[in-house]
């Protein structure tokens, strides 16, 4: 099979599937078997194929995040290996990096906190661009924790990874950062995220927990759609000045930040 028959195949198999963007998914998956970029699958589109894209294809069918399967994810500066042991890096997630860095300019060898550290994604961002940080990373996952050090390794990015939670924000920081679980329900959400950890995923109180326990500077929050507000609020009401909303790229009110 050539190419350009197997971009076509993968296109009409992920959009009987469900998937929003399968002609998006069909390059991604081809471009990663065949060692190119979506733009060099143009380039040779005559070129034969093996039958190796095709496991690949079922499993992103089956609706697993495209991340998962590739084994691997974009984030920022910085390419993650991305499996079931933490959530996928998300977009949105990238705003949180950004107005983490604004706040710290200025400031000598912060000390960075980062609660849920997940696959790394924010705590070794910070640290990718921000080379003087002391970037602390917290999870009470072992297997998320694991996958982080997996990647401070392969990215060789120095940070100091634990197990725990939001105690940990006690201990004093220049800034506090989480992506803390605000999903109620998985009921009507995309099914990618049932292959996503739970524990990661599904939880409430998290946001006004940190912000009340965290002696820092700086606090950070990513929050769910239409929790902006409420999560400022509990900001203002834990003491924080300069109480700030910030939207991510598709204009939903994503990061909530505040100072003491």
């Amino acid at each position: 099979m050539t190419l350009r028959e197997a971009l076509d195949v993968a296109e009409r198999r992920l959009a009987s599937a469900g998937i929003d963007t399968p002609r998006v998914d069909a390059e991604l998956l081809l471009a990663h078997v065949t060692g190119t970029t979506r733009s060099g699958l143009y380039a040779d589109l005559e070129r034969e194929v093996d039958g190796s894209w095709q496991p690949l294809l079922e499993r992103r069918a089956a609706r697993e995040p495209l991340a998962y399967v590739l084994g691997e994810w974009g984030f920022r500066r910085l390419t993650l290996k991305t499996d079931q042991r933490a959530l996928v890096p998300r977009p949105e997630t990238e705003v949180v990096v950004e107005r983490c860095l604004a706040l710290l300019q200025g400031i000598e060898a912060p000390r960075v906190l980062d609660i849920g550290v997940g696959s790394g994604a924010i705590a070794l961002s910070l640290k990718d661009e921000r080379p003087d940080a002391i970037v602390v990373g917290v999870d009470v996952s072992d297997d998320a924790l694991a996958l982080a050090g997996e990647n401070a390794r392969r990215l060789e990015l120095e940070v100091e990874l634990r197990r725990g939670s939001i105690e940990v924000a006690e201990e004093g920081w220049e800034l506090v950062v989480s992506n803390p679980p605000y999903v109620d329900t998985l009921e009507g959400l995309q099914p990618e995220l049932r292959h996503e950890p739970e524990h990661a995923l599904l939880g409430a109180g998290f946001h006004e927990t940190i912000a009340r326990t965290a002696r820092t500077r700086f606090l950070v929050l990513e929050v769910g759609d239409g929790q902006a507000d409420e999560v400022a609020s509990l900001l203002d009401g834990a003491g924080y000045d300069d109480v700030t909303i910030t939207p991510d790229l598709a204009g939903v009110d994503r990061v909530v930040e505040g100072r003491r």
